[in-house]
């Protein structure tokens, strides 16, 4: 069994050829430049489903034990992902773009606010108690395999895309 999830809704699809499927709808939350979700309501969405996980590229934050640590720019404590699409932070990719590290010349020479370098340092800078109780900041297809298997192991491809990791240079 796989499980899919995208911005809005979970999927859990059994192959065979097609055998059967469902979908639940989980919650988001939009305001401006801003998008939420909770971890753990997508995580009961796709509990009952197996180990293969499809997700979008959005950031999750975690404490130490793996529990939700807000990150809701109105303090929301069920909001713990920065949705893929959310744009709070383009002043601070501006300011990572404006240093021209090498590492950009990996990723189109400019970070996006979508990416989760910018997000992570908004988080720093906006919401500093949230920042001092995040031990784990995961893409959420990391953060599901790591919530079913105890392992946090990340996935290179969304590693390198999305946070800057120079997967070559360790190959």
């Amino acid at each position: 069994m796989t499980c899919a999830v995208s911005t809005t809704i979970t999927a859990r699809f059994v192959f065979l050829g097609l055998l059967g499927s469902s979908s639940r709808p989980i919650q988001i939350w939009k305001a401006g430049d801003c998008v939420e979700q909770l971890s753990t309501d997508i995580w009961h969405a796709i509990s009952a489903a197996g180990p293969g996980f499809v997700a979008t590229c959005s950031l999750v934050a975690a404490d130490a034990d793996g529990y939700p640590v807000t990150v809701s720019w109105i303090g929301d404590l069920r909001r713990n992902i920065i949705v893929w699409m959310d744009h709070r932070a383009v002043e601070q990719a501006e300011r990572i773009n404006s240093r021209n590290n090498p590492v950009l010349q990996y990723c189109g020479g400019a970070l996006s606010p979508e990416m989760q370098p910018p997000k992570i340092l908004w988080v720093k800078e906006d919401l500093p108690e949230s920042w001092s109780m995040v031990l784990r900041w995961m893409n959420l297809s990391d953060w599901l395999s790591y919530s079913h298997t105890g392992d946090d192991t990340y996935i290179l491809c969304t590693t390198v895309c999305k946070w800057t990791y120079l997967g070559h240079a360790h190959m």
